[in-house]
């Protein structure tokens, strides 16, 4: 006997009358009557013998990711692909999967208000995984074009496989009541009675509330209209294309074009990509084409073309902070083309690792890798030994939160007041290490306040050898014609902030500054 059919063994039996005199009601192709509700009795979607009793394999799929992110605190961006290759998803099934692990993710704060209002208990009294699997059907039934009987059916056949029977059937009967309203009607009953705005668009948007005020306020202190949050929570609820990059005088994108990649709008030599699973790209796998947001794509790209403003040697390049490896191997193909050396430093072995493997496409000769603490490179047999010096700074990420939509449940407010100290030091420890006439490029991706202008402003209280240099300039240069002005405030000195509504990046931040005499 099946573990489906052990399952339905072990449930005692419905009394007479409620079996109907005895007799189980089919229609005349075998399939039973829908006994819930009021009104006409009706059949349902299938007979006994044709219902799932396994889950399909782009639902498992995601479901492991969920999984992976609440137990091991795993990023989904590195657990899926590995599991859709593990199942051998085809694109179509490759695709499904990547929509429901992310959707869910992207929208666990509403799922979970609405799941609240459909389950007899707190959701922490619940079974994690039973919490996931009614994410994952809440998504389905809500946000993606499945017919709800099919969300219902794959998510109960998903829950019996790897559940059990007795969570099967809490999944069904709150599905089914999360069913009965679109999202929209939901969400109008949740705020229903919220005041608070930033509350309001929080649930809505599914964002920590905490989030929504700093992005409100980032708009505001990057020049951006506060009105903008509603475009902005939407932008990072949105799939974000993949975005490629073939590194200078070392990869082609034509692989990529021909199966059909378009090309990016915003930085040379980049390319959108929605073809699926990324790996099966020969350039992608031999590391001369990769995977990078065109924002990081960009700073990169100004920092190694803003002139020196004092001219001079221009041979050793500095990657303050290189894991895992995308900005490095971007830098370093462009240091190889200026003819320059690049040392990409890196504090955690295994991050720099995974460096050191970003970096295999390019010749040996011109990079090296460095493991040690950035603020190390203030010391003084450092000091002036680098011509360009990118600090991309550990952050709190807002930034990326369409790309990593695990984050948002992460992280605190605290993080961000943790890592500012360290981002002054490690900006500290550059302008040390940078020559003068050379340039620093500070770099988060995030725009929150705290982690940008300010620390930008600190550190130029702090020395007096620092000169912020025009940073709009210098990446509008970097830039295919036609970036938005509404990339930076108007003005010389200016910083950078990008952002998803506007520019379909990253809210990548950037300065650049000299060192003085």
């Amino acid at each position: 006997m099946s573990e489906f059919g052990q399952g339905r063994s072990d449930r005692p039996r419905r009394n007479e009358a409620n079996r109907g005199g005895g007799q189980e009601r089919r229609d005349d192709s075998g399939r039973t009557r829908n006994r819930g509700g009021t009104g006409p009795r009706k059949f349902s979607a299938s007979a006994p013998s044709a219902r799932n009793r396994r889950a399909d394999q782009a639902r498992l799929t995601a479901f492991e990711v969920l999984r992976a992110v609440a137990e091991n605190d795993a990023y989904a961006n590195l657990v899926l692909p590995a599991r859709i290759r593990e199942h051998h998803l085809d694109r179509r099934d490759a695709g499904f999967a990547t929509e429901l692990t992310y959707g869910a993710l992207r929208g666990q704060g509403l799922y979970d208000a609405i799941l609240a209002r459909c389950v007899d208990r707190p959701l922490d009294e619940l079974d994690p995984a039973v919490l996931d699997a009614l994410r994952l059907g809440a998504h389905q039934l809500l946000a993606m074009r499945v017919p709800n009987h099919a969300a219902l059916d794959e998510t109960v056949s998903l829950a019996r496989m790897v559940i059990g029977a007795g969570a099967s059937g809490l999944i069904n009967a709150v599905l089914r009541k999360v069913s009965l309203k679109d999202l929209e009607t939901w969400s109008e009953e949740l705020v229903a009675g919220i005041a608070d705005e930033n509350a309001a668009a929080a649930l809505v948007h599914s964002h920590p509330e905490w989030i929504v005020r700093a992005l409100r306020q980032a708009l505001v202190a990057h020049g951006r209209d506060a009105s903008e949050i509603t475009e902005l929570l939407i932008a990072d609820n949105l799939a974000p294309v993949v975005n490629l990059v073939a590194l200078p005088g070392i990869g082609s994108l034509d692989e990529a074009l021909d199966a059909g990649a378009e090309p990016g709008t915003l930085v040379a030599d980049s390319a959108y990509y929605q073809g699926g699973d990324i790996a099966r790209l020969g350039s992608v796998r031999e590391g001369s084409t990769r995977v990078q947001d065109a924002g990081s794509q960009l700073v990169a790209r100004a920092l190694a073309q803003v002139p020196l403003p004092e001219g001079g040697e221009d041979t050793y390049w500095l990657d303050l902070c290189a894991g895992p490896g995308g900005k490095a191997a971007l830098l370093a193909a462009l240091a190889a083309g200026h003819g320059a050396k690049l040392t990409a430093n890196e504090p955690a072995q295994h991050r720099a690792e995974l460096v050191s493997k970003a970096l295999v496409a390019i010749d040996p000769d011109t990079w090296m890798i460095s493991v040690r603490d950035g603020r190390e490179y203030g010391e003084a047999e450092y000091s002036g030994g680098y011509d360009r010096v990118m600090v991309d700074a550990p952050c709190s990420g807002l930034g990326a939160l369409r790309r990593r939509p695990e984050s948002r449940w992460r992280k605190t407010p605290k993080d961000v007041a943790e890592l500012t100290v360290l981002q002054g030091e490690l900006l500290d420890a550059a302008l040390s290490a940078v020559r003068v006439g050379g340039v620093v490029a500070y770099v988060t991706c995030s725009p929150h306040p705290a982690e940008t202008v300010a620390v930008v402003d600190d550190l130029l209280s702090r020395n007096k050898n620092a000169k912020l240099l025009d940073t709009g300039a210098a990446l509008e240069s970097a830039a295919l014609p036609g970036l938005a002005s509404a990339a930076r405030p108007v003005g010389e000195g200016s910083t950078i902030q990008l952002w998803p509504h506007i520019h379909r990046t990253d809210a990548m931040f950037m300065a650049l500054f000299t060192r003085t005499a």
